[in-house]
């Protein structure tokens, strides 16, 4: 392999919702260049940072069924039992929630936890508070899946953050899912939910970092009895 190509198999693919974005980004960079060179080379600094935020590398997804993968680059931020939104039809228990918080230096490209079918999409405008509090959960700007799987309905929210300004979403409802395959995107900040049966226990821990289509929430079948953890 030729060194050029070593180098471009080492750089990340961009998603194109990223592309109009970047190219602004650029074209003010000119802009400041012919102003004044220093503020030039700011302007080019975010545009890299921008090329990165949407960022959207391969991953290697476990798909052995009963396995619920991160949905999101970031940290997790929050495990607790809350009741779930209204708009999942979920019930009016509290189920067990696990919440990944994504800075504008993560990736933002989510993937679905699970394989199953979607049920349900259901939008709900709101604030854009910080995604790290939880009352985020019920005030900002939200985009909600339920997924059904051969193991319970699983509720993925995609809730936008404080600099967050755009939700998309890329599948429609009755449309089916492998785990680890692209539903969505937030830009610019933001958090993800993810509602579990009841029962569920969860595989990670509160400060831990996830990876999107790779690290393993939950265990829907093996009845793991949850895991304690260190911190070095």
């Amino acid at each position: 392999m030729s060194i050029a190509n070593s180098i471009r198999a080492q750089i990340p693919p961009i998603h194109p919702e990223g592309y109009p974005f970047i190219g602004g980004f650029a074209l003010v960079s000119l802009f400041l260049f012919w102003i004044w060179t220093p503020l030039g080379w700011i302007g080019t600094g975010l545009t890299l940072w921008c090329a990165l935020f949407f960022r959207d590398p391969v991953r290697v997804t476990p798909v052995r069924e009963g396995i619920v993968v991160s949905p999101a680059d970031g940290r997790i931020s929050l495990i607790s039992m809350v009741l779930p939104p209204a708009e999942l039809g979920l019930g009016d228990k509290p189920l067990l929630r696990i919440s990944v918080f994504m800075s504008v230096f993560n990736c933002h490209v989510n993937r679905s936890p699970v394989t199953g079918r979607i049920d349900r999409i259901a939008y709900r405008p709101g604030a854009f508070i910080n995604a790290e509090l939880d009352k985020a959960s019920e005030d900002n700007e939200r985009n909600s899946l339920v997924i059904s799987t051969p193991d319970g309905r699983i509720g993925v929210v995609q809730i936008a953050g404080l600099v967050a300004r755009r939700i998309v979403s890329f599948v429609r409802e009755g449309q089916s899912l492998g785990a680890g395959e692209r539903f969505g995107l937030i830009r610019f900040g933001s958090r993800l939910d993810v509602f579990l049966p009841e029962g569920s226990k969860a595989l990670v821990s509160v400060g831990q970092t996830a990876v999107a289509g790779e690290t393993v929430l939950a265990d829907l079948r093996l009845g793991d009895g949850g895991r304690t953890w260190r911190a070095d």
